[in-house]
């Protein structure tokens, strides 16, 4: 069932009762990433998976990462009523999720950050820089490969060829403007100095093979933070609900349940 938060301005499903369970998306995919978990999810908690700002039918927000956090929490509050929920975010959705409880301390009761970080690296800032800057020149076709290398290995993409089909059309339909503005967020980000702030249970998940936020990043981010540990999915790339579902359920085990 969809339903609009936030005053009409973030689009999400939802499915299932309990404890609230918010489910956030990364940049280079949309909301179906999480479909092959959400109903798994729905057993135990009411799962809300969001279109983050600027996606499908969710509006757009000026004022960088800051912005779509403030956004996501008026659809957090809106949708727990109140309550402090559970927070997933995937990527770019761990950013968001991660800005967010930086900025509204009692918005979550559990973080799960999973291949997500604090800062990137220089080459990973230059990274955003020149998707920015082909996009802009060219379109999102034009780096719709490299897009696809960061969430897959190309081992898993020769493999699973319809998977790859759909999840490159659903990159495609990315607004480029705001692909082009989390890019640029990205590429000056740096929240490491405010991890401290950061009080409740957090638990950082990456895939082994991550090449988008690579291991080191986790590392950084769960010594950065009071209350975290760190698991590593093996054979997983940066969307491991995606690639192996089954691991990434049980790897929630212990933390969610």
């Amino acid at each position: 069932m969809d339903r609009l938060l936030a005053n009409g301005t973030v689009n999400a499903a939802e499915s299932g009762e309990g404890p609230p369970l918010f489910l956030f998306h990364s940049l280079l995919s949309d909301r179906a990433s999480f479909d092959a978990i959400a109903p798994e999810l729905a057993t135990s908690f009411r799962t809300i998976v969001p279109e983050l700002p600027g996606f499908g039918r969710s509006g757009a927000v000026e004022g960088g990462l800051a912005a779509v956090a403030d956004r996501m929490a008026e659809a957090v509050r809106d949708a727990a009523n109140g309550a402090p929920a559970i927070v997933l975010g995937n990527g770019y959705g761990g950013f968001v999720a991660l800005q967010m409880a930086i900025r509204h301390p009692e918005i979550a009761a559990k973080l799960v950050l999973a291949d997500s970080g604090a800062a990137f690296s220089e080459p990973g800032r230059e990274a955003f820089r020149n998707m920015v800057r082909v996009s802009r020149e060219k379109g999102l076709e034009a780096i719709t490969d490299v897009a696809m290398r960061r969430l897959f290995a190309p081992e898993f993409q020769e493999q699973h060829p319809e998977l790859m089909k759909d999840r490159r059309a659903a990159f495609l339909r990315t607004d480029p403007d705001v692909f082009r503005a989390a890019c640029d967020a990205l590429a000056s980000l740096d929240l490491r100095a405010q991890l401290a702030t950061v009080k409740v249970p957090v638990l950082v998940l990456v895939g082994e093979h991550d090449e988008a936020t690579p291991p080191p990043m986790s590392h950084e981010l769960a010594a950065g933070l009071p209350h975290a540990r760190l698991e590593i999915i093996p054979g997983c790339a940066h969307v491991p609900q995606l690639q192996s579902p089954r691991q990434f359920l049980v790897a929630l085990n212990g933390f969610l349940f």
